[in-house]
């Protein structure tokens, strides 16, 4: 703020009134509070002066001789469109009101005034990023060390949730500001990403044994939340974003809320691997994955196989909804591109009868793909708070968006979800395997692999995780917080090509605490 500080720049007010002689109380109030008062008696000088200097922020009388307050805000604004102008009046006529806060004003006070509230609003339309800095950054230094102490005191996959919503919290906050403490969030995320590691390594293997004890895991999600709401006589549409975290999720919630009421605003565990292939299937199937190769050997594909991985979303579907003997009637989406999107907006009178409708949409997937492969991508996301800023242009100005809105105008309840999570990947690890090992960075399968035992999660018995062996002697390993997998051959150039890539497959709350969000139309 202004008071205190000496040999700065004094924030400037211009204050147009043709009663300013009146008003000279409060000029040497704002004075001796530091700021740089410069006054007008008509809206032609205070236009004449806007074209000459600038200022940080105009308070306008309404009710001036020649030029109205009106009228001269209009040219102003023409003149600098950013600065803050306040109106002043006497009236409190309610189409005044309307017409000044239809031209953008910041802020309305009503004469007469008094210096608290002038000083309330300079607070607010010039200060108000400092302040709120200064108090982000005091409150989190407050509660860094009591998330240092949940992270380290985490004991249950509730604890985790609390913490990942804690961070993501922080995360979002901080960025708002610039007080240099993102650095020092972001080592905290690291720390509780690695303890989450251990955690997973822990208590992975258990949810296989005591199935009643784990969280909410992919496989379980139609038979948990979807066919209740669908048995209780609600239309549902299930859409699931692929790739999509929880702090995506709030930044486009906002949008979201002006929909819909938030039934239930919660989380649930992707399986590992957290990848398309594996997570989705095992959604829309309600089987993992070993189970589908064994009951459906037709709609599931090896890893090493050239097709497509989710082909048969539809078909896994049906064979959840006649496994439970339900006879829902639904409908299946895949949107890959706007004009898919489009298409299906003008679809939905014909699927209104649907107890179900399931949309993929995959922008998300395509966006964080496209980060690996154009440095134009990188520039664009090139750290996470881009990479939600994108998330946030995308939805708002997309198709999507419209049929969102579609949808909560013909009433329909919404499950919005994803199959998995992204991390943004920093550390390379090396792995060596042979030519049919898979691609994925954050996961390898096969039957040689070599690498460092106290740097990833193996299983060597798949088949004890749902999962399928390509080969009797496949064994699966997954990397933890940040890391990567990467070849020793050409290992410079393949380190620097995805170092700081979005990547998803392995263990990380991003990747593994996905949003579940329950709507119900406003």
């Amino acid at each position: 703020m202004n008071e205190g500080k000496k040999d700065m720049k004094k924030d400037r007010i211009l204050w147009a009134d043709d009663e300013i002689d009146l008003l000279r109380a409060y000029v040497i109030f704002l004075e001796e509070k530091g700021y740089e008062v410069i006054t007008a008696t008509n809206g032609k000088d205070a236009v004449e002066l806007c074209q000459k200097e600038s200022f940080d922020i105009i308070f306008l009388d309404e009710n001036m001789p020649g030029l109205s307050g009106l009228e001269t805000l209009a040219l102003i604004k023409d003149i600098d469109p950013v600065v803050p102008l306040v109106m002043i009046t006497k009236s409190e006529e309610e189409n005044i009101m309307n017409m000044a806060i239809g031209n953008k004003i910041a802020d309305y006070l009503t004469k007469p005034v008094n210096p608290s509230q002038i000083l309330l609003t300079l607070k607010k339309n010039i200060h108000k990023k400092e302040i709120v800095s200064e108090h982000t950054t005091s409150v989190y230094r407050s509660e860094f060390g009591r998330i240092g102490m949940q992270i380290n005191d985490s004991l249950t996959y509730e604890d985790w949730v609390e913490v990942y919503k804690k961070l993501v919290y922080w995360e979002l906050e901080l960025a708002e500001t610039d007080n240099g403490m993102g650095e020092m969030l972001k080592m905290q995320k690291s720390e509780a990403n690695s303890t989450f590691t251990k955690f997973v390594k822990k208590n992975y293997p258990l949810w296989f044994e005591k199935p009643d004890s784990r969280p909410l895991i992919s496989p379980e999600l139609f038979k948990k939340k979807v066919f209740p709401m669908l048995d209780n006589g609600d239309k549902v549409f299930f859409i699931l974003v692929d790739n999509f975290r929880y702090d995506q999720w709030k930044v486009i919630r906002e949008l979201m809320s002006e929909l819909f009421n938030f039934v239930d605003e919660g989380m649930y565990c992707s399986m590992l691997p957290t990848a398309t292939q594996y997570a989705r299937n095992a959604i829309f199937s309600g089987l993992w994955p070993l189970q589908i190769q064994q009951m459906y050997p037709n709609l599931w594909v090896d890893e090493e196989e050239e097709e497509g991985k989710n082909m048969n979303e539809k078909d896994l579907i049906e064979t959840q909804i006649q496994r439970f003997r339900k006879n829902y009637s639904f409908s299946y989406h895949k949107v890959n591109e706007s004009s898919f999107c489009e298409k299906l907006i003008e679809q939905l009178p014909r699927i209104d009868n649907n107890q179900l409708n399931v949309i993929v949409l995959n922008f998300i997937d395509m966006l964080s793909h496209a980060r690996t492969e154009s440095k134009m991508m990188r520039e664009l996301a090139n750290d996470e708070e881009a990479y939600r800023s994108l998330t946030l242009s995308w939805f708002k100005h997309s198709p999507t968006y419209e049929l969102m809105k579609a949808i909560s105008r013909r009433g329909f309840k919404v499950i919005f979800t994803t199959d998995h999570g992204t991390i943004q990947a920093n550390n390379p690890i090396k792995v060596i395997g042979d030519k049919n090992t898979n691609v994925n960075l954050r996961y390898k399968v096969g039957k040689s692999l070599s690498y460092n035992q106290k740097e990833v999660f193996e299983m060597t018995q798949p088949a004890k995780f749902g999962l399928p062996s390509p080969n009797v002697s496949s064994a699966y390993i997954f990397a933890g917080n940040d890391d990567f997998f990467a070849y020793p051959n050409n290992y410079n150039h393949y380190v620097s090509y995805y170092k700081n890539t979005f990547q998803h497959g392995g263990i990380s709350l991003e990747e593994m605490l996905v949003p579940l969000i329950i709507m119900e139309p406003k």
